[in-house]
């Protein structure tokens, strides 16, 4: 079984609602069990910040699937929760990303992990922090490193 890290974040619609039937679909996929999962936050948009504020989250599974496997089933869960891709970054129902994959260092088209922008993301940064262990690194640094280097200011937990 591997340890696979997931962030996911909604801006559109019943943004709760999004993210809570997301879990439920990844507590059912094969081989997978969902671990952990952080506080729900209130972030700012990052990238096109023209939009409304995201709810955001961080779980931990442990799946026998491989990457590109569970890559595809989160993207069938994306459709199924009425995802539809406009502009890169633009406001989604749910978005749902591979964090960390294990100790795996992934580069295909389709899939990169780490993901290459977590380290520059507080909304991914904070939740992670509340459920990961203590010594977790990415890419060879620990995770607080990379949490000190960033403004968190505006990433609150939901009341």
């Amino acid at each position: 079984m591997t340890i696979v890290y997931l962030g996911l974040g909604s801006n559109l619609g019943n943004k709760e609602y999004y993210l809570k039937s997301a879990l439920d679909q990844i507590a059912g996929l094969p081989k997978t069990h969902l671990k952990l999962i952080s506080p729900f936050y209130v972030t700012e948009a990052w990238g096109k910040t023209d939009q409304d504020d995201f709810l955001n989250l961080v779980c931990q599974i442990q799946t026998e699937l491989n990457a590109l496997e569970l890559l595809e089933y989160c993207q069938k869960i994306e459709v199924d929760l009425d995802r539809v891709r406009h502009e890169k970054w633009g406001p989604r129902t749910i978005d749902i990303d591979i964090l960390l994959f294990g100790n795996e260092l992934i580069s295909k088209p389709t899939l990169k992990v780490p993901h290459p922008f977590m380290t520059e993301r507080a909304f991914v940064l904070v939740p992670l922090s509340d459920i990961a262990p203590h010594d977790l690194q990415i890419k060879g640094i620990p995770l607080y490193q990379f949490l000190e280097k960033i403004d968190s200011s505006t990433v609150k937990r939901k009341e």
